[in-house]
């Protein structure tokens, strides 16, 4: 193995240059998990609404979303604290350290940072030592802390081990998904293709444990999410799954670096294919870049949008009948809207669906912003390309990827669903249901250009709000947040066509502050300068 010699050093530097980002999102992470749990204290104070709460989540849409239920039959606090949030938290931690290690990895490759440290005094796998370190230490201190933070809410059926273990499964997930990056990071030439690989498994694994959970446990072992839902953690509390996950990040971390070892600086082991001696006319186009710059990501994102509607529709047969022969919840529909329990979770997929599909777009929009961090836009700029020219690209691009994602989000849906069903839906109502979400979506977009053209350094701020967005809307039912603090979301002020009145004024007012914004956003960025 090459030398480490540097990594103390280059582990000080990360530290200092994480020093906000990582604090702020730990930080958010652990306060969201203890509000969650108080708030569940709160509402369901009694064994008899827990017990009502449990019931109606033994059903396939609640398990393909949120896992496995473990100790439904005595449905406590921990229990069902864990039941409704580990997943979506672990889902968290993994993002954020794909982008942590793809950051300090592929990204410093690419800008000349690499380089540059390996010129000096330090060993060839130092960055990436420091790299991995990091991101132990990072995730070691959120499991712990998310751990204490539980038990000191003094619940009494979330005791020590079982708030441990929640923070080991957070930690344990964490570091598994750096490690996967960090190979990534050998195998592509480029921090897009490094994030696109990781969140693509990250989604593989998703939908692996969705199937398994609803139809074959074993598929579920196959998923590393599988892995740590099987921790039964506040039931059982079964360390094993912390166990394997850690084991398997210890062998891939080994990889990792066996692979860094073995290439080129600046190269990826995947191998590329040549381009073209001349470029097509798609390329003559600030547009047609962008498409081609981001075709690889929109192409696998478009997968995935159809796949994951497909998962959730497969399992509406399944959902019908269980409706149909559950006494419990015939009680607990209510009948005077006239619509069926399936129709209400189909609602809710939708809204949950369309803030997923958001997240492509976003992303595509901020490609600018990635491109004028690295020079590259001062470079189109002094060629025969306006600024309005250049944001109205991006802009188009995004739009497009939102109508995209939503319609093969509801297509997939639509078809899986009738495969499932005896009555099939009408895809019309399924598609109006699903598209009537786009200004909602256009709305993040257009906070995005916003940000572009006002304050591009805090860019995180569109996806802050995307996330408040999801909290609200998706736990706010939940944990009876007042309905005017949904409606500083946009998907919040979006009628649920499926049991609503078709109500298109929040539509068009959510469609006409997108465009505020944008106009906005295209009016500061001719006015600010390009940083490079």
């Amino acid at each position: 193995m090459l030398s480490g010699r540097g990594t103390t050093t280059l582990l000080r530097f990360l530290v200092r240059r994480d020093r906000i980002r990582t604090p702020v999102f730990g930080s958010l992470l652990i306060l969201i998990t203890c509000m969650t749990t108080v708030a569940l204290a709160n509402l369901y104070n009694s064994s008899d609404s827990r017990q009502t709460m449990a019931e109606t989540m033994v059903n396939p849409a609640m398990t393909a979303m949120l896992g496995k239920g473990y100790g439904l039959e005595n449905y406590t606090i921990g229990a069902m604290m864990a039941h409704q949030m580990l997943l979506f938290t672990v889902i968290a931690m993994a993002i954020m350290n794909i982008l942590l290690v793809a950051r300090h990895t592929r990204a410093d490759e690419e800008e000349g940072r690499v380089e540059l440290i390996r010129s000096l005094p330090s060993g060839r796998l130092a960055n990436l030592y420091a790299t991995l370190i990091l991101a132990f230490l990072t995730n070691m201190v959120i499991a712990i802390l998310t751990g204490l933070g539980l038990y000191a809410l003094g619940i009494e059926s979330m005791n020590l081990e079982g708030s441990l273990l929640y923070g080991a499964a957070l930690g344990a997930a964490g570091f598994f998904f750096a490690t996967v990056t960090s190979i990534f990071a050998q195998l592509s030439e480029n921090a897009r293709g490094t994030i696109g690989l990781s969140f693509t498994l990250l989604g593989i694994s998703y939908l692996i444990r969705a199937v398994g959970d609803v139809s074959n446990d074993a598929l579920s072992m196959v998923s590393p999410l599988g892995w740590i839902l099987g921790s039964e953690v506040y039931v059982t509390n079964k360390w094993w799954p912390i166990v394997i996950t850690l084991t398997f990040s210890v062998l891939l971390m080994i990889v990792s670096c066996v692979l860094y070892s073995k290439r080129d600086l600046g190269a990826g082991l995947l191998p590329t294919k040549p381009g073209k001696r001349n470029a097509s006319a798609s390329l003559l186009s600030p547009f047609g870049l962008s498409i081609r710059l981001q075709r690889t990501g929109l192409i696998s994102w478009a997968v995935g949008m159809f796949i994951l509607g497909a998962s959730y529709g497969s399992v509406l047969g399944d959902l019908d009948s269980f409706f149909v022969e559950n006494e419990m919840f015939q009680q607990l529909l209510n009948p005077e809207n006239g619509h069926s329990l399936t129709e209400q979770f189909l609602t809710m997929m939708m809204s949950v669906l369309a803030m997923v599909s958001t997240i492509p777009a976003l992303m595509s929009v901020n490609k600018l912003v990635g491109e004028e961090r690295k020079g590259r836009v001062e470079l189109l700029l002094s060629k025969k390309v306006s600024r309005n020219r250049l944001l109205g690209s991006a802009l188009v691009l995004s739009t497009i990827v939102s109508f995209i994602m939503l319609s093969l989000t509801a297509l997939g849906l639509w078809t899986a669903g009738n495969l499932s069903m005896e009555n099939g839906m009408d895809f019309w109502n399924v598609y109006s249901a699903a598209i009537v979400y786009l200004p909602a979506v256009l709305l993040i977009v257009g906070f995005g250009i916003l940000i572009i053209g006002l304050l591009p350094r805090v860019t995180i701020a569109g996806w802050i709000y995307l996330m408040f967005s999801f909290f609200v809307v998706y736990l706010g039912g939940l944990l009876e947040f007042p309905e005017w603090l949904s409606g500083i979301s946009p998907f919040g002020q979006i009628p649920e066509l499926l049991v609503e009145k078709r109500n298109y004024l929040p539509v068009f007012i959510v469609t006409v502050l997108a465009g505020l914004c944008v106009v906005v956003g295209f009016v500061g960025y001719n006015k600010r300068d390009i940083q490079a």
